[in-house]
């Protein structure tokens, strides 16, 4: 294949692993992630935004490191379990994380987000 229409199908399939993961992300969610963000909840927009770093990050690392298109796709889905499961375990932990994030508590937001983007990190050092 065309290293051009190789590029394009990466970047294309990469787009829409994050477009899913968004569209997965804000649904289980027990907030409106995506309403608050429009309303200028900082803290929604820390943790929605730390939790796309990190799976891009893990998008990314499964491109640089994987030999062909359908790994690259089992890795991109398996961090996507990772970062769900994650953020579901995270958010049982912490009890009180719908109520923070809905009352703009930035600290929490940001305690979020970054742990999502934690974990992205380190799954993506798992592919490497």
């Amino acid at each position: 294949m065309p290293a051009i229409l190789n590029y394009l199908l990466h970047l294309s399939t990469a787009a829409a692993l994050v477009l899913a993961f968004f569209v997965v992300y804000v649904r289980i969610t027990p907030f409106d992630e995506v309403l608050l963000v429009r309303q200028g909840n900082g803290a929604a927009a820390l943790s929605l935004g730390g939790t796309l770093i990190g799976f891009s990050a893990t998008i990314a690392s499964a491109l640089v490191h994987t030999s062909d298109y359908y790994q690259f796709t089992g890795w991109a889905l398996g961090a996507m379990l990772v970062q769900v499961l994650v953020f579901a375990v995270t958010t049982r932990l912490l009890r009180m994380s719908k109520d923070q994030i809905e009352a703009n508590n930035c600290a929490f937001g940001g305690l979020l987000g970054a742990i999502s983007l934690s974990i992205g990190l380190v799954n993506a050092g798992c592919i490497s």
